[in-house]
């Protein structure tokens, strides 16, 4: 059973888009960055209308065969290769999903799986998690941003007093500002019960006490003269911001019992609290925030699935079809989803083959990422593979094609060259977008 790109894929959309991806390296090359030839309306980078990306991260390699790219289903016990579920019909026709994503069935209409990501990373979690993150191979020479921190450098926070990124999870180089300096990094917290401890005054340390504290920094700032070191500069914006951050304006953000009871039960466990959280700060004008899937796995060993971890991963995905579910839902009912681009990425898929202990190794030749919302033409699926969903049959979208397209829906010029000292470096590894997705 082959997966369908989308029924309503023609052949002028399949053509164009196959089209931009031929010519882009072509495109690329002859005018990089800020050389390229004067844009016209037939070249000029797309731009979608997006304020906001909620990039949901399933740390251990999430199964497209089990999740977004079903097929037919296989039997462990004999060794026989295919999905471990079976699938359901969703809102797109001919789109289907795991049987345990009935939440997210309906609501395809808004979403698009894209089914063809790639990349050479296989079986090393940290090298593939920085290339999910960075867009690009791990390198000696140069710490590249993550695509947090190219989206927050490029557009701010959308309202004053916020923080342009927030992570929700544990902090990581992946996800940090690379060369683009500490004051495009995140803000992070592990636990939604309450706010980031670095927004928190100590125990004991009264308001009176942190202006005297202010006040001396003040001074001691007034009688040191202008630096010109670039990494000081940035420690001191950092700084900056973490102090108008600290007041209680910002941090109410965190207090998820302001929202119903029964909101919060339709959002589920902690990971789902998370994501609500996510909507509360993208209303309080942040950016991107980044929700980690890597706490309190209810299936005991998360996404990274050998052997008899395989046994209870329904679990995991019920409870990421209730938690993404409630949030299209409740960013909708507030007229923020197409405002606001969600995605859900992993590290690298799962072959269709089972290990010795039923389970599944790792695969990067084709899996699946996800994007909902953001002023999207959703299609339920785009890109096809083969009945095993191990090879691509049809629209391959690299990493770099994959962070063009989110940042083209953010409104960044993915064609562009940012600079680590004076050496430009290409916003996304020249990566085009999926333009079928746009207008």
């Amino acid at each position: 059973m082959k997966s369908i790109s989308s029924p309503s894929l023609t052949r002028r959309d399949f053509l164009a888009a196959s089209g931009a991806a031929a010519s882009a390296g072509a495109g690329a090359f002859a005018f990089p960055g800020d050389l390229r030839a004067e844009d016209t309306p037939e070249t000029a980078p797309i731009r979608g209308k997006a304020e906001h990306v909620i990039s949901i991260w399933l740390g251990g390699g999430m199964g497209q065969i089990d999740t977004f790219d079903p097929k037919a289903k296989g039997d462990p016990q004999a060794k026989k290769a295919g999905a471990y579920y079976q699938s359901i019909e969703t809102a797109v026709p001919g789109v289907r999903l795991c049987e345990h994503l009935p939440k997210l069935a309906p609501l395809m209409d808004r979403v698009t799986a894209v089914r063809t990501v790639h990349h050479d990373v296989i079986d090393e979690h940290a090298a593939a998690t920085n290339r999910m993150h960075t867009g690009r191979p791990v390198t000696g020479t140069i710490t590249y941003p993550s695509i947090g921190s190219l989206i927050a450098h490029e557009r701010g926070a959308a309202a004053e007093g916020a923080p342009a990124y927030v992570l929700i999870g544990y902090p990581n180089v992946t996800r940090g500002p690379g060369f683009l300096g500490a004051e495009h990094g995140y803000l992070y917290l592990t636990d939604t019960s309450r706010g980031p401890a670095g927004l928190s005054r100590p125990e004991g340390v009264s308001e009176a006490r942190q202006m005297r504290r202010v006040r001396f920094l003040t001074a001691l700032r007034a009688s040191a003269p202008p630096s010109d070191n670039p990494r000081l500069r940035s420690y001191d914006a950092a700084i900056q911001q973490s102090l108008s951050l600290s007041g209680p304006g910002f941090n109410r953000v965190f207090q998820l019992d302001e929202e119903s009871g029964d909101l919060r039960n339709r959002y589920g466990g902690e990971f789902g609290q998370r994501c609500l959280l996510a909507r509360r700060l993208v209303e309080r004008g942040v950016r991107f925030i980044e929700v980690s899937h890597n706490l309190n796995f209810i299936n005991g060993t998360g996404w990274d699935v050998h052997n008899q971890g395989i046994l209870n991963q329904h679990e995991l995905i019920r409870e990421l079809d209730t938690a993404v579910s409630a949030l299209i839902a409740d960013l909708e009912s507030k007229r923020l989803l197409d405002k606001t681009l969600i995605t859900i990425t992993t590290e690298f898929g799962r072959p269709p083959e089972f290990d010795g202990g039923g389970g599944r190794g790792h695969q990067g030749s084709a899996f699946s990422c996800v994007l909902a919302g953001g002023g999207l033409r959703h299609r339920g699926a785009w890109g096809e593979t083969d009945e095993l969903a191990k090879q691509i049959v049809a629209a391959p979208v690299g990493v770099p094609d994959f962070f063009a397209t989110i940042c083209a829906a953010a409104g960044v010029d993915y064609r562009k060259s940012l600079y680590d000292g004076d050496r430009p470096v290409p916003i996304t590894d020249r990566g085009e977008p999926i333009a079928a997705l746009f207008g």
